[in-house]
């Protein structure tokens, strides 16, 4: 095959499989006007094999693809003009579909079936008869594919993987000090600083804080130096004085919900089941190159495997209708069909929390709560979904 002919989709992992599976040397996708004319999109579509080391010429090809007669001449035409064209029929609309059945002749025609991740032949295509999809995505690959880009987030990902036994230490605390850890959190906030290279902490044992003040507790504090995550503790009458081992643990321990994203990507990491996994994954809608560059938005926790990617969110207080409704339209914009979306909460379920769990059901949002956070259970967890 030397040209392969996209219906484009809506979803867009509709729109690169084959491309990718196939190598042809030029695709054309079939696509309405607007996309022709995006030139975000097809920018994007072309970083995206870039990233993927796949040497291919995109043309787009404008048409509405709800006329299926214009559809049909449109392709008719392709066919007559490029030679050795398959079509894929993975995507597009019904009416586009039609008019591949129809003009199609005896070039090969093949589709994908998400159910079963593979390739079928439909009309003279052996090359893609019972064909399993062997290609393994990356978290940047997801957004560009849908004309979005992964900008840097709040941790280096190359470094975190060296520290699982830290990131355990620091939960193993965490749910011991659960229900005051956010006000030591602001506590730790206010008695040290942000900027890159000061890691001594100094403060009263007491001090001001949003509605009213904060006590230190001492029993975490030496929880904390006992377990390494801070380091020459001195707990006065008056005062209280540490020191943060690295810039990492001392945004760890000055960002509440740090905790709970970090769990959660470690057991990703440590059921070794993704091919990709991302803690802060920061994507650019518009395909900008910074966060001042067009919306963007964040992910907790990012884990890709084969071509289905799982978008978590962590909440460590209530989950709100808002933050489901972002998390699914995340899901739905840089996923597709077949992509999953989890909202994780320390906090513990309970009745007052059903009409929550019936809003994520309505939206095909699972939730993690207290109960299913436990290392070994989380783990299995994210193995049984990914398999």
């Amino acid at each position: 095959m030397k040209t392969l002919i996209e219906l484009y989709d809506e979803r867009p992992i509709e729109n690169v499989l084959g491309t990718e599976m196939f190598w042809p040397e030029e695709t054309i996708f079939i696509c309405p006007p607007e996309v022709a004319e995006d030139q975000t999109l097809k920018s994007s579509l072309e970083k995206y094999f870039r990233h993927r080391n796949c040497s291919v010429r995109l043309t787009f090809v404008p048409v509405s693809l709800l006329d299926a007669e214009k559809v049909a001449r449109t392709l008719q035409k392709i066919l007559d003009t490029y030679e050795d064209c398959a079509i894929d029929i993975s995507g597009g609309t019904d009416a586009a579909l039609f008019a591949a059945g129809t003009a199609a002749g005896n070039h090969p025609v093949y589709t994908y079936s998400h159910n079963k991740n593979t390739f079928f032949e439909i009309r003279n295509a052996p090359f893609a008869r019972d064909l399993p999809c062997t290609i393994r995505l990356d978290t940047e690959s997801c957004f560009l594919m849908a004309g979005g880009t992964l900008l840097p987030g709040r941790e280096d990902n190359r470094k975190l993987k060296n520290r699982l036994t830290e990131i355990d230490r620091l939960f193993r605390i965490f749910g011991n000090y659960r229900n005051i850890w956010n006000r030591q959190i602001s506590y730790i906030q206010k008695i040290s600083s942000s900027l890159p290279g000061i890691l001594e902490a100094d403060g009263r044992r007491t001090e001001k804080a949003d509605h009213g003040s904060v006590t230190a507790d001492e029993g975490l504090l030496r929880e904390l130096s006992e377990a390494g995550l801070i380091k020459d503790l001195v707990c006065g009458d008056e005062e209280i004085h540490f020191a943060f081992p690295d810039d990492m643990v001392r945004f760890w321990l000055r960002d509440i919900g740090s905790v709970l994203e970090l769990q959660v990507y470690r057991a990703c990491v440590e059921a070794a089941c993704f091919d990709d996994v991302v803690l802060s994954a920061v994507v650019n809608w518009q395909g900008g190159a910074s966060q001042r560059d067009g919306v963007t938005n964040e992910i907790d926790v990012m884990a890709v495997h084969g071509v289905r990617p799982v978008f978590i969110s962590c909440k460590t207080s209530e989950i709100k209708t808002e933050a489901l409704n972002e998390l699914a339209i995340l899901r739905d914009r840089f996923g597709g069909k077949d992509s999953r979306a989890i909202i994780v909460t320390s906090t513990t379920g309970g009745s007052s929390r059903d009409p929550m769990h019936r809003r994520a059901a309505e939206l095909g949002i699972e939730v993690l709560e207290w109960e299913d956070l436990e290392t070994e259970k989380l783990r299995e967890h994210f193995y049984t979904i990914a398999r």
